[in-house]
């Protein structure tokens, strides 16, 4: 009986089968009737669209793929150079001494040097900084990098001839606005680190308003200060570079404001100038230029573009030289080509450099005032008779003093005041003024 029942069962399990597969058979032909329909239709149907190329299939080895293009991302990835000495600045460090831990001579060196004359970035490293040194496959130098942040670096790159092209590279970046609020609770120096800024931001506001308040005396506890900083980012992170673009001091019922204008000096609500105005040349006299500011003057013998980033005076030795602003003297030094020179800061925009001088009058970090003496002229450093080289700069770049558009009046003008108003305006209402 149970034999039957498996017999029956095996039965109806062919029987079963056999329908499914009789019935899918017919499914597929009616499918293939009906694709075959279709394509006489598409093919009897009008078209108006252009006939596309035919493509012809091809077999893709998805293996030899792959590793083709991770063989492309390793060449680029070994196109990075690394250098071959790489040092991040620490106090007590000397050109000299990071040359010779590089293994480079000092032939090179003054070779460096020498090209270094139009930008004067070695003398300018200070902790923090980063050096790097690229060398081919001689040993010699091929490439020298500084990295002073992330919005400016100096390169320098090996000629055929063993001389060196400088390059200085700044970037601009984003600057975002940054209101600091605050109240005057002891020192203000205290009281605005406590606010938020930092000790050379606060530094610059003093020396902004040194004219205007004493800031040991005349502030009181309760007197209120609004600041408004611009700040500079890279790639979404802070360079550390700031500006300022207003200040307002409130004492009681008066109140001492400077506001940066677009031409990069400061003025306070009604125009008039917190800084003397600049004079044209640093001499208490005019005397002969023997050189012009140049930036494509071409070199007589190798025929490439070596700029001349400054003016030159036919100055005897010792003869006085004078700051043409106010400002600080931000570096005092002695340069192989170069020679003795003088670096002074005036405000966040302007710089000014004294080179090939016989003296220095002055010392780093101090204040000095327009028409104050500072050095004496000479004939030091790698020139062919004594002269001033006299360079200003503006954000950075040099500039012709001679035609450059540099504050030489101490209040604005009608028209100027209504472009500055309304500037003061939005600035007052991001300050907390209005």
């Amino acid at each position: 009986m149970q034999t039957g029942k498996l017999s029956f069962f095996k039965m109806s399990q062919i029987s079963f089968q056999t329908l499914f597969s009789l019935q899918e058979a017919s499914l597929y032909k009616k499918v293939l009737l009906g694709a075959g329909l279709l394509i006489g239709a598409a093919i009897l149907m009008p078209d108006n669209q252009e006939t596309l190329p035919q493509r012809i299939p091809i077999d893709l080895d998805i293996d030899t793929l792959v590793s083709q293009i991770a063989s492309t991302a390793t060449t680029e990835q070994e196109q990075v150079a690394v250098p071959d000495f790489d040092k991040r600045i620490v106090s007590g460090d000397t050109l000299s001494d990071l040359f010779v831990q590089a293994g480079i001579d000092q032939q090179t060196m003054y070779r460096v040097l020498e090209a270094d004359l139009n930008v004067l970035a070695l003398d300018t490293l200070k902790p923090g900084n980063e050096i790097k040194f690229y060398q081919n496959d001689k040993g010699e130098l091929e490439k020298l990098e500084l990295y002073f942040s992330a919005a400016r670096q100096v390169v320098f790159s090996r000629f055929d001839d063993g001389s060196y092209h400088v390059e200085e590279i700044n970037i601009e970046g984003i600057w975002q606005n940054r209101p600091v609020l605050g109240e005057i609770q002891g020192s203000f120096y205290l009281s605005a680190k406590r606010a938020g800024l930092n000790s050379g931001e606060i530094q610059r506001i003093e020396s902004l308003l040194k004219e205007k308040l004493n800031f040991a005396r005349d502030l009181r506890a309760g007197d209120r200060f609004s600041v408004l900083m611009s700040d500079q980012y890279i790639d979404g992170s802070v360079t550390g570079a700031s500006d300022i673009l207003g200040v307002s001091i409130q004492r009681g019922r008066s109140e001492i404001n400077a506001y940066q204008n677009s031409d990069g000096n400061f003025y306070d609500d009604k125009g008039r100038s917190l800084a003397r105005a600049f004079q044209r040349i640093p001499l208490e006299r005019n005397y002969r230029i023997s050189s012009n500011f140049n930036p494509h003057r071409h070199h007589p013998v190798t025929g490439r573009i070596s700029p001349h980033n400054g003016t030159d005076f036919a100055t005897p030795i010792g003869t006085k030289v004078i700051a043409p602003g106010d400002g600080i003297v931000s570096l005092v030094t002695d340069h192989r080509f170069a020679g003795k020179y003088v670096v002074i800061e005036h405000g966040n925009k302007y710089r000014t450099r004294y080179l090939h001088l016989s003296k220095a009058l002055v010392h780093k970090g101090q204040r000095v005032s327009r028409g104050q003496v500072i050095a004496l002229s000479g004939n030091t450093g790698r020139i062919t008779g004594p002269h001033l080289h006299y360079e200003f700069h503006v954000n950075g770049r040099p500039v012709n003093p001679m035609k450059a558009n540099i504050p030489m009046a101490s209040k604005l003008s009608r028209k100027e005041m209504n472009a500055f108003e309304q500037l003061v305006q939005v600035r007052q209402m991001m300050m907390g003024r209005s």
